[in-house]
């Protein structure tokens, strides 16, 4: 979530445009005033739709979901504006989408990204999960749900129907994208405890260095985050990587705060949309040491929140990227509900990075690369970043 997100009601009104003098009897609607054609046209527009739909569910030569026929009209208006992150969720799908952002752990234990349009691309198993015991592999796409199709579907959506109360089984069909076999799997559902923040001492050519695992923006986790970097500080952490691996994002006000832990002051970052006016996102001060050296770790799932603390970091010189490149996102979205119980969620501006850099699509290149290979227990990535964080502390020390 990848984003900053405000909540509206969006109220679909029509002006009653009263005429006191005399009748209109005729004319094209071209002749009319603007807002009078206007409204003609889009009454024109809505009955053509019904046309369409009505004349469907009566004379198709296959049975239909009259609801499906409704749904696609509007998805429709979602589709033309050719953006990804923007969705019409119908109040089936509303749901979903409130459960994927809700914060509950109920699942099966799986980290996701999307995976072009195929479905879901398994980032991480969690180590105890259903998912693990039910032999889930990182690299795995998800392609079906209970039998139907998930491809295309928002990753908020999809995700949400994978998710469901412990104790309850979903059924799960599964690609392996190097030998193309896809093979079904039934998982049963639980409780998932995953803690934001993992935090560990490790020792590497005789110094000490700290790694915190770093799972999401949400709200309050900067404190989270905060609490474990100092306790590394204090037992002697030279350095830090922080691991943004597989972290999709959350909340903006998180990713101020959380690169505010490292940066004393200045823009961590700026949003501006086409009817929003620019804003300006500082650092909070009271950040750590600036001597500590930190070494950001990165990969494709990295983004949205995640893409502006390594950003923020790479743009102060505060932070070496090591990685893969990141996401991409650029843009957020604000959540609207609507009359009928679904909800819209549009992008409504864009997010640049301190030096004035916006994202979308190209992400961020990594100063080292680092890839960890998804069918092998070793974590490749991480001791290629504790290597630059060695080399990052020595450069200090000389």
């Amino acid at each position: 979530m990848p984003s900053s997100v405000r909540t509206a009601v969006i109220a679909l009104t029509c002006a009653l445009l009263g005429v006191t003098a005399g009748l209109y009897l005729g004319g094209h609607p071209t002749s009319l005033p603007g807002p009078i054609k206007e409204a003609f046209v889009e009454d024109e527009r809505a009955s053509v739709r019904a046309e369409l739909i009505e004349s469907i569910d009566d004379n198709f030569f296959k049975e239909v979901d009259r609801s499906k026929l409704e749904d696609a009209s509007l998805n429709g208006i979602i589709e033309s504006l050719d953006d990804r992150f923007s969705h019409y969720f119908n109040p089936e799908q509303s749901k979903l989408f409130e459960q994927s952002v809700s914060g509950a752990f109920e699942g099966v234990g799986l980290s996701v990204d999307d995976e072009e349009k195929r479905g879901l691309l398994v980032v991480t198993v969690f180590d105890g999960s259903p998912a693990k015991k039910a032999g889930i592999r990182k690299g795995d796409i998800v392609t079906e749900v209970n039998g139907e199709s998930i491809a295309g579907e928002p990753s908020d959506v999809a995700t949400g129907k994978i998710k469901g109360k412990a104790g309850t089984k979903v059924r799960l069909t599964l690609l392996d994208p190097v030998e193309e076999k896809t093979r079904e799997v039934e998982v049963e559902r639980a409780r998932i405890e995953l803690p934001i923040v993992r935090a560990e001492m490790v020792e590497r050519d005789g110094r000490k260095l700290g790694i915190a695992r770093f799972a999401t923006f949400s709200r309050g986790s900067h404190g989270e985050l905060r609490t474990e970097i100092d306790d590394l500080l204090e037992k002697g952490a030279e350095g830090i990587v922080l691991d943004l691996r597989g972290n999709g994002g959350g909340l903006l006000e998180e990713a101020q705060l959380v690169s505010s832990i490292f940066i004393e002051d200045g823009v961590v970052v700026s949003t501006k949309g086409r009817t929003r006016s620019e804003r300006k996102l500082e650092a909070k001060g009271d950040a750590i040491d600036g001597d500590v050296p930190v070494v950001v770790l990165v990969d494709h799932g990295s983004a949205s929140a995640s893409e502006i603390v390594t950003g923020a970091l790479r743009d102060y010189d505060r932070g070496t990227v090591v990685g893969t490149r990141t996401f991409g996102k650029g843009v957020f979205q604000e959540v609207e509900p609507l009359s009928n119980g679904g909800t819209l969620s549009l992008t409504v501006g864009s997010y640049f990075l301190p030096k004035g850099d916006n994202i979308a699509d190209k992400g961020i290149q990594p100063e080292v690369p680092a890839l960890d290979k998804p069918r092998t227990e070793r974590d490749e990535a991480e001791p290629v970043a504790l290597d630059t964080l060695i080399e990052e502390i020595e450069g200090e020390a000389r």
